[in-house]
């Protein structure tokens, strides 16, 4: 029976979490024939003991060093080991089957992050009975579908998630007829090889996946050395084929959810939760944009509380 329920916060929590060093290990793992790059995050002087985990993956286009990282290392102040990695294609790790980057394929990290469970598990540093996963923004859907139904994973996280269905889709890329000409766009990209555009330009930019300025464009914020600040136009026919507000009934862990009126599409969450049968906590923030979640400290510590108290909650209390 679904046991739901509802936070509504506009003010700051003291976070419980006693501020700690953090330490940071590269690693690489292997998936459908790649070399993936990642990075587990411990606290510093970690004794070796297995710890709770979270493997963390963000939003759209991003790497690893970006809002993954800044959540990472809240997990590890807050007890937790943590894990990132930079997805086929992107960043450091390999590339996609015929050397393809850049393409943001719901399928391929879907199954990256699946491959990320499997690697964290093997590792001393980490519980496997004890293993969550947090996705942010558009890896919300993957982290959905990769957790469900993998018995290695306790506890889904999901923060400011990008959760879109067909319906969403036509309302935000202009209809349906601009979707289907996104779609054949796609196709054509993909025949030729590729079409590889600019991802973040400033706020009206002509030929950019995302010409609003704001995290990606800002060399303080997302706009860091190691952003690939790429997209690959074959990738649109995936990504708006790709609906996972309707795959709420694939899941079944317990779910926690922090997201807010004025981020992206939260109606998709509405969608999503309409159709979970789990145990789902919700936390909707007053006034929170989709970039202040990735890096806004005030925004992070609230949702990195509520994920890691709901990543907390004893294993047996799950059954």
């Amino acid at each position: 029976m679904k046991n739901f329920t509802l936070t509504t916060a506009a003010f700051l929590m003291a976070s419980t979490a006693a501020i700690a060093q953090v330490e940071t290990r590269t690693v690489t793992f292997e998936n459908e024939g790649a070399t993936l790059s990642g990075t587990l995050y411990l606290p510093e002087g970690h004794d070796g003991a297995a710890l709770p985990t979270v493997v963390v993956t963000g939003a759209w286009t991003s790497v690893e060093e970006q809002m993954p990282a800044v959540y990472a290392e809240q997990m590890v102040e807050r007890g937790f080991a943590a894990f990132t990695f930079d997805f086929r294609g992107w960043g450091k790790s390999g590339d996609l089957p015929q050397n393809v980057r850049f393409v943001e394929s719901p399928e391929a990290k879907t199954s990256d992050i699946r491959a990320a469970f499997d690697f964290v598990a093997m590792l001393p540093e980490v519980d496997p009975a004890r293993i969550n996963g947090l996705g942010i923004c558009a890896s919300a859907g993957y982290m959905v579908d990769a957790v469900a139904g993998n018995d290695l994973v306790q506890r889904i996280g999901l923060v400011a998630p990008w959760l879109q269905n067909e319906e969403i889709v036509n309302a935000v890329y202009g209809g349906e007829e601009s979707v289907q000409g996104l779609i054949a766009m796609s196709r054509e990209a993909q025949a030729a090889g590729g079409q590889i555009i600019l991802a973040a330009g400033p706020e009206g930019a002509t030929g950019v996946l995302m010409p609003i300025g704001g995290y990606y464009y800002e060399e303080d914020r997302g706009a860091i050395p190691a952003y690939d600040n790429q997209w690959n136009n074959a990738g649109w026919e995936g990504w708006l084929t790709y609906h996972p507000a309707d795959n709420a009934g694939r899941l079944t862990q317990p779910l926690a959810v922090v997201h807010s009126e004025s981020a992206a599409i939260p109606q998709g969450v509405q969608a999503f939760l309409a159709d979970y049968a789990g145990d789902a906590t919700l936390q909707m923030l007053e006034d929170v944009t989709q970039f202040d979640f990735y890096d806004n400290p005030e925004d992070v510590t609230r949702a990195a509380d509520t994920v890691a108290t709901h990543f907390a909650a004893a294993p047996d209390s799950d059954s």
